[in-house]
C-alpha cells in the first residue's frame, strides 16, 4: 500500500460503519472496547468454516492439515507484528488470559512473603485482580506507582518504588483511560538492572502503533486480539524463551502432552504446553487475517492516521462549556476521556446513543484510576483509524445537543 493510505478507501472495508443506530448514521467511538472488523477478517473466518473446518494437530487427512498450517500461520504472522519469534507467542483467548498464565505459571512458584509486585495506578483490572490473587496465596504484597495530575506516570516516583524487594512490574503500554503512552522501553531497561521481571499489557498499543518487543525489552508482552481488528475470544502472550521453557503448564489436557500415562505426564515444548484443549482455530485464522490487513496499511501510517484525529478531536472538543477531559499526558494515544459538568456520564451517553454516537461509559475497568482522580465515571470517546474528521464533527454536534437537555 502506498505510504499516504486512502482512508476513505479503507472505511469502506467495514461493513458495520455503514449501518445505521436509532434512524442514524452510526458514528463508533468505542475501539478501545472493541475495534470493528474488517472484510478481509470476517471473509477468512467464513471461508475457514466453509473449507477448511477440521481440528489442528490431530489428523493426518487433508482437512485437519489445511486447518493445522491456518493456525500455525496465524501464529507466525502476529509474531511479525511484534517482531517476535513464532515459538515465543502462546495463543490465548485474550489479554486476561495471558496476565493470568504468567501470573500462575510464573510469579506464584517464584514468590514469596516478603516479595513486592509492583504496579501502576492505570492498569485495566486484567492487570490488577491477577496479581492480588497471587498475592494472597504467596505472601507478596502489591506497591501502586502514582501518576501525575496530567495522567502520566510519575518517573522520580516509579524508580524510587523500585526496591530491591519488587521482584514482578505489570504496566500497561497504553492506559485505556486515559490514553496515555507509556515509555516502555525506558522502564523495562531500568528494571532489569534491577533485577526485575516485567508484565507489558499491550491491548491498547499492539492495535495502534508500531511494536517491537525486542526494542521495548520486556520479559512478557500480552495482546488481545479482539481489539485489532479480530475476532472475540483471541489473543497471545510473548514470552522471553528462557521463561516459556522453565515454566510449568497453567492448564492441563489434550494437545499440550508429549505422552500421558497414569503414573505421570510429560508436556510439549513451549508454546504448545500451554494450549490445552481444542483452541478457537476460527478465530485466529481470522486474527491472522487482522494482523495481515494492518501490516498492509502499516502500523505507522495507522499511529499517524490516529494521532491527527485525536489532534483534531481534542480541539474541536475545547468549544463545549463544562467539559473537562481525564487524562492529558502528551503524546496520549486517541482516547478521549471526558465529562460535562453537571451532567453523568451515563446519561450522556445514553442521550448520546440517540443521535447514533457509540462512546462508552463507566469506569472502564479501572475503578483505582478514576478514584485516584475523584471521579466515580467518564464518557470515553477512543478513535481509530477508520473514524472520520465528520464522525468527530457529529460527535460535537451531538454533545452540544445533548447538553441543553442535561445541564
Amino acid at each position: 500500500m502506498s505510504t499516504t493510505p486512502d482512508w476513505t478507501t479503507i472505511r469502506q472495508d467495514f461493513p458495520l460503519l455503514e449501518r445505521q443506530v436509532h434512524g442514524k448514521p452510526l458514528v463508533y467511538l468505542d475501539s478501545a472496547n472493541t475495534s470493528q472488523k474488517p472484510a478481509p477478517v470476517i471473509a477468512a473466518v467464513d471461508d475457514f468454516y466453509r473449507q477448511h473446518n477440521a481440528n489442528v494437530s490431530r489428523a493426518v487427512h487433508q482437512l485437519g492439515s489445511e486447518a493445522t498450517a491456518l493456525y500455525e500461520g496465524a501464529r507466525k504472522t502476529l509474531a511479525r507484528l511484534i517482531h517476535a519469534r513464532a515459538d515465543e507467542l502462546v495463543l490465548t483467548s485474550g489479554t486476561t488470559f495471558a496476565i493470568n498464565l504468567v501470573a500462575y505459571s510464573w510469579a506464584l512458584p517464584r514468590l514469596k512473603p516478603g516479595d513486592v509486585i509492583l504496579l501502576s495506578r492505570m492498569e485495566h483490572h486484567a492487570n490488577i485482580v491477577p496479581w492480588q490473587l497471587i498475592a494472597e496465596r504467596s505472601g507478596a504484597t502489591i506497591r501502586v506507582a502514582e501518576l501525575t495530575p496530567e495522567g502520566a506516570l510519575d518517573l522520580d516516583a516509579l524508580w524510587q518504588a523500585m526496591t530491591p524487594e519488587v521482584k514482578l512490574l505489570g504496566l500497561a503500554h497504553v492506559s485505556n483511560v486515559l490514553g496515555t503512552i507509556n515509555p516502555v522501553a525506558d522502564i523495562c531497561r531500568e528494571a532489569k538492572k534491577r533485577g526485575i521481571t516485567t508484565v507489558i499489557d499491550g491491548s491498547q498499543a499492539v492495535p495502534h502503533m508500531p511494536v517491537d518487543v525486542a526494542a521495548i525489552g520486556c520479559d512478557f508482552y500480552a495482546a488481545t486480539g479482539h481489539k485489532l481488528c479480530g475476532p472475540t475470544g483471541t489473543g497471545f502472550l510473548w514470552g522471553r524463551r528462557e521463561h516459556l521453557a522453565a515454566m510449568p503448564p497453567f492448564i492441563g489436557g489434550g494437545e499440550m502432552i508429549r505422552e500421558v500415562r497414569f503414573e505421570g505426564s510429560t508436556f510439549n515444548d513451549a508454546p504448545h504446553k500451554f494450549e490445552a484443549g481444542t483452541p478457537n482455530i476460527a478465530g485466529f485464522v481470522g486474527l491472522g487475517a487482522a494482523a495481515d490487513y494492518l501490516q498492509g496499511i502499516g502500523m505507522s501510517a495507522i499511529q499517524a492516521r490516529e494521532a491527527e484525529l485525536l489532534t483534531y478531536a481534542t480541539e474541536a472538543m475545547q468549544s463545549i462549556d463544562g467539559l473537562r477531559v481525564i487524562g492529558t499526558a502528551p503524546g496520549k494515544a486517541a482516547i478521549i476521556s471526558f465529562l460535562i459538568e453537571g451532567t453523568h456520564a451515563h446519561d450522556l451517553a445514553t442521550l448520546l446513543d440517540l443521535e447514533g454516537i457509540a462512546v462508552r461509559s463507566g469506569q472502564h475497568c479501572a475503578h483505582p484510576l478514576l478514584q485516584a482522580f475523584g471521579i466515580t465515571a467518564t464518557c470515553r470517546a477512543s478513535l481509530a483509524f477508520y473514524n472520520t474528521h465528520a464522525e468527530i464533527d457529529a460527535l460535537v454536534a451531538a454533545i452540544h445537543k445533548v447538553r441543553k437537555l442535561l445541564v
